[in-house]
């Protein structure tokens, strides 16, 4: 294996490996904190650029797009409260109660560090054990994906605040969403309600825009600049820089994220969202500040940005020694690995070995420089928030409505993004957290397909939830998380009784 190394560093240490690495990371950081915008366009806008390209430096620049894109995201996430990417939606928990506290330098610096320790983790994972990860995955099935999701799902308890009746409700709304369309089984239509153009079903992008981007700019139609203190009072960012003890007390929870996005990475149709909610979700519980969370707690960041970074080369592994995608950017990847002349599969390594780790070992390099670059810049995001808000809402909505329209060039997306924005704007009056419909959206397809497909395995019997032992172990965990927070909410309560 080292001797793989060794040849796989001489092959892709050229200038044009580094130029493809540099422009990849900077178009991506830029496409990714677009709300609207994912890595997922990104790769599809550049991937003509390949077609004249050698393997390594072809594949470098696609990678660069994809580790800038999901670091991107948590940009807009922080300073205005939109995720630029899917996988950001999480970090916008804690990223942006610290741009309302006058820091935002802070939580960008966090996410930088956070996004760079998971990339880096993920891709020496990618390097050093890829095939025995991909072993580790070929045993799941349906039924394990199934179980996996509702795992995912059982965090909302943890995330709807003091309302977990509004936090399930917002989850089955998110749920719903994925279900309007063409049945993928039966092929008939659901939810469209006679309009054609619902049949394919509601984007993600689209969904994503409407919830954060134009709810937020809805619910905030009342500003008035003379009230606004920020307009009074310059923000002081250079006094808020991140300190090492902060860095040090996030080291143990970027880890476990870390371990965590590469896991659910390495599973074919999981992704950063699912990993960063995940990780979230269990840094809360065992952090000594788990009050803080959700009110601009350092590790609530290093959790969700380091967590969706570890999917970016762990997505890799299915996709390298198996032929399946783990998301929509590897999907991508397949198609531009197969116009290089590469078919990804389990041959891959025999046929291409010496390419394939050039493209490992510039995965480590990508995440490396990324932090370079974050270094560099990560001073002048900040002063996005120096920006007049009716100059920013005015730039916000153009972008999100470019973005929503640069996906599929339609204006009936347009319309449906604006359509939700005012629902989710109506749910935020009510009182809803937007968080738990963004994990329903994110996990109702997964839900729904591998239930279905575990059914026509089993006959219609659901013992096949509970006769497979990984299937048992993510329903005990669901279980376990669902009852951490009972155990949890009737804890604190006894706490404000003995108060009183």
């Amino acid at each position: 294996m080292f001797d793989n190394i060794m040849t796989g560093l001489s092959l892709m240490a050229s200038l044009e490996s580094f130029i493809a690495i540099l422009i990849g990371l900077l178009a991506g950081i830029v496409i990714g904190a677009i709300p609207g915008l994912t890595a997922d366009i990104a790769i599809i806008l550049c991937l003509p650029l390949t077609y004249s390209m050698d393997p390594i430096p072809a594949m470098l620049l696609l990678l660069g797009l994809y580790c800038g894109g999901t670091y991107g995201g948590s940009i807009t996430a922080i300073l205005i409260n939109t995720p630029g990417t899917p996988s950001s939606a999480a970090t916008v928990l804690d990223g942006y109660p610290f741009t309302k506290q006058g820091k935002p330098l802070k939580a960008l610096t966090m996410a930088l560090y956070a996004s760079f320790f998971g990339g880096l983790f993920s891709a020496l994972v990618l390097l050093f054990a890829a095939p025995a990860i991909s072993q580790f995955t070929q045993m799941f099935g349906p039924p394990e994906y199934f179980c996996i999701a509702v795992f995912g799902l059982s965090i909302i308890s943890s995330i709807s605040g003091d309302n977990i009746v509004k936090g399930l409700m917002g989850g089955i709304i998110g749920i719903f969403i994925t279900l309007i369309g063409q049945d993928s089984v039966s092929g008939s239509m659901r939810f469209t309600f006679g309009v054609r153009r619902l049949g394919a079903g509601i984007p993600l992008i689209v969904t994503l825009v409407g919830l954060f981007a134009i709810a937020e700019l809805l619910s905030r139609s009342d500003y008035n600049p003379r009230t606004d203190p920020a307009r009074k009072q310059k923000l002081k960012l250079d006094h808020e820089k991140l300190t090492w003890a902060e860095i040090k007390r996030c080291l143990r929870t970027m880890t476990v994220s870390s371990i965590i996005g590469t896991i659910i990475g390495a599973i074919p149709g999981t992704g950063g969202g699912i990993a960063a909610f995940i990780s979230y979700d269990q840094a809360k519980k065992t952090s000594k500040y788990r009050d803080n969370f959700g009110k601009g707690e350092i590790e609530g960041i290093s959790a969700t940005e380091s967590a969706n970074n570890a999917t970016t080369g762990s997505t890799l592994i299915p996709l390298t020694t198996l032929g399946v995608p783990g998301d929509g950017c590897t999907a991508i990847l397949l198609g531009a690995f197969m116009l290089q002349g590469m078919v990804p599969g389990p041959s891959m390594f025999k046929e291409h070995s010496d390419i394939l780790y050039g493209i490992m070992v510039g995965l480590v390099v990508v995440n490396i420089l990324m932090l370079v670059i974050g270094r560099v810049f990560t001073p002048l995001y900040s002063n996005i928030t120096r920006i007049p808000y009716e100059l920013m809402s005015a730039i916000i909505i153009v972008y999100c409505i470019t973005g929503v329209y640069s996906s599929e060039a339609s204006t009936f997306h347009v319309l449906l993004a604006v359509i939700i924005g005012a629902f989710s704007f109506l749910l935020r009056k009510l009182g809803f957290s937007v968080v738990p419909i963004i994990l329903g959206v994110v996990l109702g397809d997964l839900v729904e397909s591998n239930f279905r497909n575990s059914m026509v395995m089993s006959d219609g019997s659901l013992s096949i939830f509970f006769t497979r032992p990984f299937s048992v172990l993510f329903l005990a965990l669901a279980a376990l998380s669902i009852g951490m927070f009972f155990y949890k909410a009737i804890k604190d309560r006894k706490k404000k009784e003995n108060a009183q």
